[in-house]
């Protein structure tokens, strides 16, 4: 047996209470927007996962000294000189974290920055062009070399970054986030039209503006940033996972549970929310939180298309696929951001899902992959009787969709490669035993190095 592994007694319906941690998807962003001054930031309610690590990891070696206590969730960080801006390839692969600390340190320095090549999942293309034609429009000269040896992307403004107009193709998270933080210190006005606006580019803003940017979001997804020389110490609170949340309150209601997740933000979740309405499945709304429950037979024959926020996330769709599984009827399922995120399915039905996948866009929304021959759409009929299956986990998000498949099956089920879930789900096995799962975790600790990180770790959108 793989040594990160997970087994997984089906049956056991899940109640109780636990608290969101901090966004994965923020607090990494977070961390790289620090290395734009040399000014102390402190950061609460940080995630002990592991793609925080591998950022903690990659901002050290460009010269950011780091004090982390995983028990308080607290990190303090400053980059008071930048010692190198050539990042090793033993990160090569690693994640998209790379690639972002261009835009931060292309105002920070007029030499040359090199990063390795991204990695992560296999969940279809996900070209840097976008990034790319951002950044030369606010002047600087990027590329990609290759050789024998390594691969790299490497930028350089030698005459300072100017603002600029730019357009995004499409509403791409890490274009954004790249061409916000490289206009930070670009002479002038940088206006950025057809942006993402995701909470965690949101939360990004905010720590800028506390740090000394001048920067706001218009109407019609548009940022506006002006040239900022002067900077501050930031405090930070990270944002609650959303991802984190949507996976427990699905996998609560599926085994007919009720839980109730402290710190669970209502505005991130408005579009989750009514698609659980309309399976009927319960949830209310609290201060300091939100309760989600079982509260009668799950209805399906519902129509969803994953889009950029404000619509459903494409990260929501895999353990929502599993609760399907659940609901009586049929539902489609439409996916729009990424060509080849249904790679988990073939296990769901070798469980008993009754699935089938499908190349034509089954969904109104405008689709890049229309005509394209990937299966991108689904339909999933319900109610079905999952059985246990030994499992490899090949991504974050199909892990969790395991989890609870296997929650909702016969038996016990092995699921290797948990490495997969640890970089974005703290204390999983610990939380799923605290609501009443029956779960364990081999007690044989899996090495916590960089080449096991690097192995589990996923792209971020582009």
């Amino acid at each position: 047996m793989n040594l990160d592994s997970l087994k997984i007694k089906g049956g056991a319906t899940l109640n109780g209470r636990i608290k969101a941690q901090g966004a994965k998807n923020a607090m990494t962003k977070l961390l790289v927007a620090s290395l734009i001054s040399d000014k102390k930031c402190i950061f609460h309610n940080v995630p002990n996962i592991g793609d925080v690590e591998i950022t903690v990891a990659l901002c050290r070696e460009i010269g950011m000294d780091v004090l982390w206590d995983r028990e308080k969730h607290i990190m303090e960080v400053q980059t008071k000189e930048l010692k190198n801006l050539k990042i090793s390839q033993r990160f090569s692969g690693a994640n998209r974290i790379p690639i972002l600390m261009i835009g931060a340190l292309l105002g920070r320095t007029n030499q040359e920055i090199i990063v390795p090549t991204v990695g992560g999942d296999d969940l279809g293309s996900r070209p840097l062009d976008f990034h790319m034609a951002s950044l030369k429009k606010l002047g600087a000269a990027v590329g990609y070399r290759e050789d024998k040896e390594d691969a790299s992307y490497f930028a350089k403004a030698n005459l300072g970054l100017q603002g600029a107009l730019i357009t995004l193709a499409y509403p791409s998270v890490g274009a954004t986030e790249n061409t916000i933080l490289a206009a930070i210190r670009a002479k002038g006005k940088t206006i950025i039209k057809n942006a993402a606006i995701e909470p965690e580019i949101v939360d990004l803003i905010l720590f800028l503006q506390k740090l000394g940017a001048n920067i706001f979001i218009d109407t019609d997804r548009t940022i506006h940033i002006e040239e900022s020389n002067k900077f501050y110490e930031a405090l930070h609170y990270v944002i609650p996972d959303r991802n984190e949340i949507i996976s427990y309150a699905l996998a609560t209601i599926a085994t007919k549970g009720r839980i109730f997740i402290e710190g669970a933000e209502h505005l991130h979740l408005i579009t989750f929310l009514n698609k659980l309405r309309e399976v009927r499945a319960g949830f209310n709304i609290k201060k300091d939180g939100i309760e989600f429950f079982y509260d009668k037979e799950l209805k399906g024959n519902l129509h969803i298309e994953t889009d950029v926020h404000p619509g459903f996330m494409t990260d929501w769709q895999q353990p929502f696929v599993v609760l399907l599984t659940q609901t009586k009827g049929s539902s489609v399922l439409h996916e729009t951001v990424y060509e080849n995120r249904f790679g988990y399915i073939k296990t769901l039905k070798e469980m008993g899902a009754d699935i089938e996948l499908f190349t034509k866009c089954l969904g109104s929304n405008k689709c890049r992959f229309n005509s394209l021959n990937h299966k991108h759409s689904l339909v999933v009929k319900g109610p079905s009787n999952l059985v246990t299956k030994d499992i490899k986990i090949p991504d974050l998000r199909a892990g969790f969709a395991y989890v609870m498949a296997a929650l909702l099956a016969d038996g016990k089920t092995t699921i290797e490669q948990k490495s997969f879930l640890d970089r974005g789900y703290e204390n999983i096995v610990e939380k799923l035993q605290s609501l009443g799962a029956n779960i364990e975790k081999n007690k044989n600790k899996s090495p916590k190095n960089l080449d096991i990180l690097k192995k589990s770790l996923n792209k971020e959108l582009v």
